[in-house]
């Protein structure tokens, strides 16, 4: 063969060589391109999904945020309630201590812990706590008529209370609420002084934790049972009193605030402690099988 010709072929070769690795290299080039495209929007659709996870969750957290923001709002709003309520009951308390004698300024604030308010849907009066776990003493007249009854504690709880039971020669009711509370000590009546110093404590008009001082008039008085069982005291007796306690100096009830004769001021009648104590377990051996005081 000459070897122009074979020149010729071999050029020829090499010729279709190079077209056809450019043509695959054109096609390798495509390919990654396509792949690059297809890599590029998985990216591009993982970048715009992480951005609305990102976006949903920071909504989330200024929805959060926002609603931490009004509870705590709430909290101090509640908190200044109470600070007020607090602070209003410490006045109350030092217009008491200073309404009565030096006798009583130290015990006034531990003895109206244990004082409560006593409503139904007829009237009101006032009761006392005699025992820690809230069994309550007040006068059974005080209940006359009504189907529902709440006490209203030391600070300002309204609570539903249980009857227990009651006597109705000594015009005595036993009531129970739960929880636990500060209690009255019931002091023997046999010692009781003519002429001793003693406070009644009651809710007046509905007027919560009044205090009235003074003394023991006498004591067996008879009442309108026929009984000689009550303390003449001229400390001042109201509507809403009734049902509270009469306590001495020590701190410790000597008598159940129960009746006034006519408009005079000086003429108020507690049944003796040692008289609550008898029906207050008379009534608890009946109902619950155990006696309290």
């Amino acid at each position: 063969m000459p070897l122009k010709k074979h020149h010729k072929i071999m050029i020829g070769s090499f010729s279709s060589f190079l077209i056809i690795l450019l043509i695959a290299n054109s096609v390798f080039i495509y390919i990654l391109y396509g792949q690059l495209q297809i890599n590029y929007a998985k990216l591009n659709s993982e970048i715009t999904t992480l951005k609305e996870d990102t976006q949903s969750k920071l909504n989330e957290l200024t929805e959060s945020a926002i609603k931490t923001q009004q509870e705590i709002t709430e909290i101090n709003t509640r908190v200044g309630s109470i600070n007020e309520e607090f602070s209003r009951l410490g006045e109350q308390f030092n217009e008491l201590k200073s309404s009565v004698g030096e006798d009583f300024s130290d015990i006034i604030g531990d003895v109206v812990k244990a004082v409560v308010t006593i409503k139904t849907d007829v009237g009101q009066g006032t009761g006392f706590i005699i025992t820690n776990d809230g069994y309550i003493v007040t006068n059974a007249h005080v209940l006359s008529g009504g189907r529902i009854i709440q006490a209203i504690d030391y600070n300002q709880n309204t609570i539903n209370a249980d009857f227990i039971g009651y006597d109705g020669t000594l015009d005595i009711a036993l009531l129970k609420i739960p929880g636990t509370y500060e209690r009255l000590e019931l002091q023997d009546s046999d010692d009781i002084q003519i002429g001793e110093k003693v406070i009644a404590i009651g809710n007046p008009l509905g007027l919560q934790f009044s205090v009235s001082q003074g003394i023991v008039s006498g004591i067996h008085r008879t009442g309108p049972n026929g009984m000689d069982a009550y303390i003449q005291t001229d400390a001042a007796l109201n509507p809403g009193n009734s049902g509270g306690p009469l306590v001495n100096k020590e701190g410790k009830v000597i008598g159940i605030n129960n009746f006034k004769i006519g408009s005079g001021e000086s003429l108020g009648f507690a049944l003796e402690s040692n008289y609550i104590k008898s029906a207050v377990d008379k009534i608890s051996e009946q109902v619950l099988n155990k006696t309290l005081v």
